[in-house]
């Protein structure tokens, strides 16, 4: 069971956590917990390390993120203590999440999970912080945005555990954000691959890396909220079945945090985009959708989207390899949206892409950018319109909820 921030925010949300772990344990189930940091508590340390410095030490702030969840988990532990119930609490590196050394991105490449075995043999409730693990010398890390995520699906394949439930203040995913959308509905079941796309294009209820690891391990996540009752059903994502293929478009997504960079006159010649994009790789920038342009007297012009988180890296990267492949000059837009349409049914209905760009059309917003995959579209947009551009692509796909 994974409680995000907002479930933990303060000492009488934490206090109905424990009660509601201590409900689960005394029904006879063996209990995880995985907490984040309280309420904004990560944000505010990342204020204060760029007080410090613009641009600390990637292993420092690694090593000051990390007490965010060590506090969760320490007085959780004690909230369910004081309720009665025996709990013991775990960091990252006590659980044996063990992690690559790319810090404030580290992935994992184990667990042992021995020790949360043992107290679970024991009959307590095994508290343990998310977002954080150990490389293989010790040195701590953090797994990145979602973490937390990523901390409880790997666990719970790491225990064999029967389902990961991942609580927080929505009741479940919804077929687009709902207060964009007012009358978005929430989804009972989605297949992994679903949530994949979806979470890879906005979504902000599960990470992406969540996912991939719940696919890979076979791990049935149940999205739920803390402040619903606990027979309130959320999203199961699951491994997809029959059933699960009727729905022609799903969801309708939406992300305003990436940027386009565009780099110009780049030489034409077999090699260029190999040398740009494995630099942008070594700086650990992850690129998502990719353009070039036909050429022109032998040069051309490449585009490409990356999270605005990354721009940093990205500026790096490209002051040291423009230079070498002798491009002309590079530019950096902020004020854009990535607006995407995700469903299985997509794989065997044709005109769905001509449908979402005739749409996009009647309301005059302009499409810079197109990516797709079997079951997505994506669309880069000017920001400014992304908000109209997923009310109508809901209500065009008749995904709009009525009473």
């Amino acid at each position: 069971m994974k409680f995000g921030g907002t479930s933990v925010a303060d000492i009488d949300r934490l206090n109905r956590v424990a009660a509601r772990l201590i409900e689960r344990a005394k029904s006879g189930d063996d209990v995880v917990a995985v907490v984040s940091a309280m309420g904004k508590v990560t944000d505010d340390l990342i204020e204060q390390a760029q007080q410090i410095s613009p641009s600390p030490s990637k292993r420092e702030l690694d090593m000051l993120l990390s007490t965010g969840e060590q506090v969760t988990i320490a007085l959780l532990a004690m909230a369910i203590q004081a309720q009665g119930y025996d709990a013991i609490s775990f960091t990252g590196s006590q659980v044996g999440i063990v992690t690559d050394a790319v810090y404030s991105k580290a992935k994992i490449v184990r667990i042992d999970a021995a020790c949360v075995l043992a107290a679970l043999t024991q009959k307590k409730i095994v508290v343990v912080a998310g977002f954080q693990g150990r490389t293989v010398d010790g040195q701590i890390t953090t797994l990145g945005r979602g973490g937390s995520d990523t901390t409880a699906v790997a666990l719970a394949a790491g225990i064999k555990a029967d389902s990961c439930e991942i609580y927080s203040d929505v009741t479940g995913v919804f077929s687009a954000d709902p207060r964009i959308a007012p009358k978005a509905h929430k989804i009972d079941y989605i297949s992994y691959e679903e949530m994949l796309e979806m979470a890879a294009s906005g979504a902000g209820v599960l990470s992406m890396r969540s996912v991939e690891f719940a696919r890979n391990y076979d791990v049935v996540i149940h999205c739920r909220s803390s402040f619903a009752p606990p027979d309130q059903m959320g999203t199961i994502v699951k491994g997809e079945d029959p059933s699960m293929e009727d729905a022609v478009v799903s969801a309708v997504t939406h992300d305003t945090g990436e940027a386009k960079i565009t780099i110009r006159g780049v030489p034409d010649r077999p090699g260029i985009a190999a040398t740009v994009f494995d630099t942008l790789g070594q700086n650990n920038v992850n690129v998502d959708m990719i353009i070039q342009n036909v050429s022109d007297a032998g040069l051309t012009d490449i585009s490409f989207t990356a999270p605005e988180a990354d721009i940093s890296a990205v500026s790096s990267a490209l002051e040291v390899c423009l230079k070498d492949i002798g491009a002309r000059t590079w530019n950096i837009d902020k004020d854009i949206a990535k607006v995407s349409i995700v469903g299985a049914g997509m794989k065997t209905h044709p005109g769905i892409t001509a449908r979402m760009f005739k749409t996009l059309a009647d309301e005059g917003i302009n499409i810079d950018l197109i990516s797709t995959s079997p079951i997505r579209v994506s669309c880069i947009i000017a920001a400014d319109q992304a908000e109209g551009a997923v009310r109508a692509l809901h209500t065009a796909f008749d995904l709009d909820f009525e009473e």
